[in-house]
């Protein structure tokens, strides 16, 4: 929530490229002080360190993402970005089940200083330069990322066009079962949680891949509307699962209902509602105040997830079917709200979202 809060001030203050090398390098520090740690206070500042990073992360990256690439390619290119987070939280399992606590922090760095590396030879936004005034260097860093024989005329001209507003929001309990999966299998009557967690991680890949594939040729709200009611689906399944345990309703039928579920949740979630949300951010908000609603939505993105996280376990202790019959809820209503609120941006530039964006606004005023 500390990097989310001032993640679109730095972003348009230094540049999407910066940005990002800070975010590294606080990564790079909070890793370290686990690694070596000495007590639980050098843990608490890596921790934060950490935190910092990727609340930077979150905000700048899908916004690079959607400023640097076509309208054709920019579902996609989006999405491959969550689909990297799904791997290398994927791996992160994995691998915690072999190694060590600190092993596993020194390894966290190698992926931190690949990107601080990268962005040396990386572009800078032209979005960015020509909002902060760089026309010079727009034009350069955009014919660098369409390539020497482009014709970037048309494309610079609708650049300095703001983009529309829009929010969306889930609060279907995915960090809850993410973060307490392993303990929520054993909860159900696994005998450990090392088993689901590696079956969650298969499901997971391929189905942030199929997303991928399907981003620019489905769009984004029927993907979306798909994944919240496989969520809400997954939920209802966990719900049952511990329903049938503490009614006794026989140890197969809640371990078969508490598998399915959670790989249920996984895979929808990793369709659809685990990227999309921030793909549509990326694209909805003009830029002359991307930075300020950017800052907002990743803050209310990181506050749910440590409501959600830090309530789970006194809602498990509370009612654990209840718990999970509530995120269904949550999961359902999802769907009704990008029916309703979600625009289509599949296929448009972002000048083209915000001027159709525009328009209805004005008719709306006008009614």
């Amino acid at each position: 929530m500390l990097g989310a809060i001032v993640s679109g001030t730095v972003a348009d203050c230094v540049g999407r490229r910066c940005t990002m090398a800070i975010s590294d390098i606080l990564c790079i520090l909070g890793y370290l002080l686990i690694t070596f740690s000495q007590n639980f206070w050098w843990l608490d500042i890596g921790r934060v360190s950490i935190g910092c990073g990727i609340g930077l992360l979150s905000y700048v990256v899908p916004v690079y993402i959607s400023e640097i690439t076509p309208k054709n390619l920019r579902g996609g290119f989006a999405t491959v970005n969550q689909f990297m987070i799904c791997c290398g939280a994927s791996l992160a399992y994995v691998l915690g089940t072999f190694i060590t606590w600190r092993t596993l922090a020194i390894i966290g760095v190698a992926p931190c200083l690949l990107q601080l590396v990268g962005l040396l030879v990386t572009p800078e936004s032209p979005r960015w330069l020509a909002r902060f005034g760089h026309p010079g260097a727009f034009e350069a860093e955009l014919q660098k990322l369409r390539g020497k024989g482009a014709d970037i005329s048309e494309e610079a001209e609708e650049i300095k066009v703001g983009v529309g507003l829009m929010v969306l929001q889930q609060f279907g309990g995915v960090n809850a079962i993410c973060f307490y999966a392993s303990e929520i299998f054993v909860s159900a009557g696994f005998s450990s949680g090392n088993t689901g967690m590696l079956a969650m991680v298969a499901v997971q890949i391929p189905m942030t891949g199929l997303g991928v594939l399907l981003m620019e040729k489905a769009g984004r709200r029927p993907l979306l509307m798909v994944s919240a009611a496989g969520t809400c689906l997954g939920c209802l399944l966990v719900g049952f699962s511990f329903l049938a345990k503490e009614h006794h309703w026989g140890k197969d039928l809640n371990i078969l209902l508490a598998l399915a579920g959670i790989l249920t949740f996984g895979g929808s979630f990793s369709l659809g509602m685990g990227g999309i949300p921030w793909v549509i951010m990326s694209e909805i908000f003009p830029i002359n105040m991307k930075g300020a609603a950017g800052s907002l939505v990743t803050l209310v993105s990181w506050l749910g997830s440590w409501i959600v996280s830090y309530a789970f376990n006194f809602l498990l202790v509370w009612n654990s079917y209840g718990t999970f019959f509530i995120f269904a809820s949550i999961c359902g209503l999802t769907v009704l709200f990008v029916e309703r609120l979600v625009p289509e941006t599949k296929g448009r530039t972002l000048e083209e979202i915000q001027a159709s964006m525009n328009s209805s606004l004005v008719g709306t005023s006008h009614k």
